[in-house]
C-alpha cells in the first residue's frame, strides 16, 4: 500500500517522508499527536534511546520487531527481563542489538514501575515539560533542543534513565505531542491543538 504524505512539499521529515510510505504514515497519523498512556510513552523513550547515534528511519522500520521483542513495552513485563533476556535480545537480528541500550530499556521499565508504586506517572513527568508558549517552526527555525528538553533530560537522568540527552528527549517531546513541531503550513500540524497561548 502506498501512502502519500499529507503535504509532500512541506513534509516535516523532508525527503524521507516523501519517499518512504512508513515514514509518511507515521508523520500523517502519529507524530506530534498527544500521547498520555504510560506504556506508549515508555515505548517512545526507549525507541528514542535506541535511536541515539542512528537515524529515526532505522528505528521506525524496526518498530514492530522491537514491540515483539520487548513485550509491547509493557513496563511490568520488561522489568522482569533477566540476563538471559539481554542475551536473547542482543542476538535478535531484527532489532538494534546494542547491549547498553537493551539494558537501559529494562532499567527504564523498572524505574517506571517504581514511579507507579510511588503514585507517579511517566505522563506527568514528560508532560510537565510542556512549554507555556510554543510556535510551530519552519525548516529554518526548528530547534534540536530547548530549555524544557534539557530540564526533562536532567529529570529523567536523575531518576536513573539512560540514553536521555536533551536532543533525543526533545525528539520524545515532539513524538508524543508535548510540542507541535509540524512545520508551519503542514496540514497535519494544523489539526493538532495543544492550547498554547
Amino acid at each position: 500500500m502506498t501512502v502519500e504524505p499529507a503535504n509532500a512539499t512541506l513534509s516535516c521529515f523532508g525527503r524521507h517522508a516523501a519517499s518512504d510510505p512508513t515514514y509518511a504514515l507515521y508523520h500523517d497519523t502519529e507524530w506530534g499527536r498527544p500521547i498520555h498512556d504510560d506504556t506508549a510513552l515508555f515505548e517512545r523513550v526507549c525507541l528514542e534511546g535506541f535511536q541515539v547515534g542512528l537515524s529515526w528511519r532505522t528505528v521506525l522500520h524496526k518498530r514492530q520487531a522491537f514491540r515483539l521483542a520487548f513485550a509491547d513495552f509493557d513496563p511490568v513485563v520488561v522489568a522482569a527481563f533477566t540476563d538471559a533476556d539481554v542475551e536473547r535480545l542482543a542476538n535478535n537480528q531484527d532489532i538494534i542489538r546494542n547491549r547498553a541500550k537493551i539494558r537501559a530499556c529494562i532499567n527504564g521499565a523498572r524505574i517506571v514501575n517504581a514511579m507507579h508504586q510511588a503514585g507517579e506517572t511517566l505522563d506527568d513527568l514528560i508532560w510537565g515539560a510542556k512549554p507555556v508558549h510554543h510556535q510551530r517552526p519552519t525548516p529554518e527555525t526548528r530547534q534540536d533542543t530547548t530549555p524544557q528538553s534539557e530540564a526533562l533530560a536532567k529529570a529523567l537522568r536523575q531518576r536513573g534513565f539512560r540514553f536521555v540527552g536533551p536532543v533525543n528527549t526533545y525528539a520524545t517531546m515532539q513524538a508524543c505531542g508535548v510540542v507541535n513541531d509540524h512545520f508551519v503550513g503542514c496540514i497535519v500540524g494544523d489539526t493538532i491543538d495543544l492550547n498554547y497561548s
